[in-house]
Order: C-alpha cells, then structure tokens, then sequence
C-alpha cells in the first residue's frame, strides 16, 4: 500500500509545515487539545457550525486530500468519534422529556458519521466504512485497506483515523487511573516517573494506492496486531512479523515508539528497545499529542513524512546513535497495556 499525499490535525501545528520547522507547542495538564487550521474556505459557514468536533477535523483532514485526487472509497477507524454528539443527544432527551428533538446531535452521534459527512461532500459514493475497535481502530482500518488495494478491487483510498476527547470518556478515564493527576507539560511527560498518561485527539487522513507511481511518499509493507499478550509472545509475533516481510532485527533503522509518560507500562517500551534493537534510531510522538486509542495514526503521518525527507523535531527524538536516513521504520504501540500493534513502512 503506497501513500501519496497524507493530512494531519492534532494538538501540534501539523497542518503545514510548522511542526517540522520546529513550532512545537507545548501543553500543560492532562488534556492536548488539538490546534485547528480555519476551516472557513472549506466548509460552508452554516454546515461548520452545526459540526462536531470530530465530524470537523475528520472533514478538515480528509476533505482537500479528496479533492486533489479523487478516491474510490473511504475507510476510517475510530474508538471515540462522534462520542461527544451522542452524550449530547442522550442529554437532550431527558432534557425535553422525549420530546421535540434537534437532529443535528443524532446525526452526528456515530462514529461512521465523519466517513459519512466525507462522502456526501466529496461524492464518493463507493466503499464506506468505519472501524471501531479501541486501540486496533486505525490498524484495522490499514488492514482492510491493504486487503482491498491487494486483491484489485478498488485503485485508490482515504484511510485514516479520527478521535476526539469527549468529557465523559475523559472524566471516566481518569477515574480509572489513566491520565495524570499533577501538574504537567509535554516537556517533561516523559520523565515525569509517577501513573497515568494524558489525554488528546485529532485527525489524520492518507491517500493510498495500489502501485508505486511518482507521487509515492511512503510505503505500508504490513501492519499486525495483538491483545493480551506475554512477553514471549510479543517477541514471536515482532519475529514472525519481520521474517514474513524479510527482515532481521537490525535491519529496522528507526523506531517509533508510543511512550506516554505512565510508569506502569512505558517499561513495555524500554524493555523491546533494548532487547531487540539497541542500535535502531528511536522516536517518540506521545509527549507532542497525548495517548489516545488512534495515536498511533500519528505515528505512521511522522514515519511518511520522515522517510519523504523532513527533519524529526528534536523534542521526538528518544535515541540517534545512526544519522543514517530512515530506511526500515518500525511503530510499535500499545493502548492500556492490552492491544499491541506493529506497523511497517520502507521508502
């Protein structure tokens, strides 16, 4: 699966080209709210305002890539979109007394409802789809990418991922333990040594085609995944992973890595760097936009943008024993120490 153009909205300035000419924002507490670009030239004043804010980044990550080159369908994954829409529709019926209801929040209360706002503005009437699986969402929708683009059904696709943090999720989340309770900024997230991660959202969206062509940025060779597993079997499936796309361990150049900041799982990620690629070039991006079921979408927008020539901000840098260019780059990620994925992408 080759990507040819990709967009991106999240709690950096990721828009255009800021974040890697080093504008790096930095948040304080335990929520990264995302920096939007104006969306006025995009969508019409009277359709923005009665958009969520997932419907809203999705369709302003999304939407210019489909209008530069027209695709045959679309296909996002999601864990939290739409949540926000349909805790305000749910509110609103107790509200009224079942009453007279505004459709805007049922409408927008799905979390198909940003692929589907995608296609009625874009016209793209084929293959529509949604994946909702917590923290496999996005690797679940490049799976079905892949197999879609591999048996020559469809030529070109907008895969990505779209989250937002709506309040309940948030406030029950944090409850549970997940996100921190002191004082921090992304700064020091990663050093901050005590429970919890913090929060944030945002869109990103690619264009995938079947075959390489002069406009191919990046290629996705293979994504795998896994829930509840030991460490015997994290190394199997990474060795398995490696050996059916013909590769050793050291021939990963770079190492992205989802270090959040929580003490009770970041061990996972400093026990499989150094275990089974020491001398790998290794990037972190949760300390730019928090942990967040879809982060890493994230990820695989930095690896293309890494292997299409920009320069890594210093703030994602973790260890650079190589100034080799990215060849081999390798994403590992983890949501809640339960789903565990691998992504692969070459030149």
């Amino acid at each position: 699966m080759y990507i040819t153009d990709l967009a991106c909205i999240s709690p950096q300035r990721t828009f255009d080209n800021a974040f890697f000419e080093g504008e790096i924002k930095v948040h304080f507490g335990n929520r990264y709210a995302a920096v939007e670009p104006g969306y006025g030239e995009l969508i019409p004043a009277g359709l923005l305002r009665r958009m969520g804010k997932a419907v809203r980044m999705g369709v302003g990550a999304g939407l210019p890539l489909i209008r530069k080159t027209q695709v045959d369908g679309i296909i996002l994954g999601t864990a939290n979109g739409g949540l926000e829409d349909c805790l305000k529709f749910l509110n609103q019926i107790v509200d009224y007394d079942e009453g007279t209801l505004t459709p805007t929040h049922f409408v927008q209360s799905t979390p198909n409802a940003v692929a589907g706002n995608l296609a009625l503005m874009s016209k793209v009437t084929g293959y529509n789809t949604t994946h909702v699986h917590k923290g496999l969402a996005f690797e679940a929708a490049l799976l079905d990418a892949m197999m879609l683009l591999e048996a020559k059904k469809l030529e070109r696709l907008l895969v990505g991922s779209v989250e937002e943090i709506s309040d309940y999720n948030h406030n029950i989340d944090f409850l549970n333990g997940h996100f921190k309770n002191e004082d921090s900024s992304s700064e020091n997230l990663l050093t901050s040594n005590s429970p919890g991660s913090v929060n944030g959202e945002g869109a990103t969206m690619f264009v995938a085609e079947s075959i390489r062509n002069e406009n191919t940025l990046a290629h996705i060779k293979d994504v795998d995944q896994l829930s509840y597993p030991s460490h015997d079997d994290l190394e199997m499936k990474l060795d398995q992973f490696l050996t059916r796309n013909g590769l050793k361990r050291p021939d990963i150049s770079s190492l992205i890595l989802g270090i959040s900041g929580d003490n009770r799982t970041d061990h996972l990620y400093a026990d499989f760097q150094s275990k089974f690629f020491p001398d790998s070039n290794t990037y972190t991006y949760k300390n730019m936009v928090g942990d967040y079921p879809t982060a890493s979408a994230f990820a695989t927008w930095m690896a293309v943008k890494m292997l299409s020539g920009h320069p890594v901000p210093s703030s994602c840098i973790q260890n650079n024993p190589s100034s080799q260019r990215a060849s081999n780059v390798l994403i590992y990620n983890h949501y809640k120490g339960v789903q565990h994925s691998f992504i692969l992408l070459t030149p």
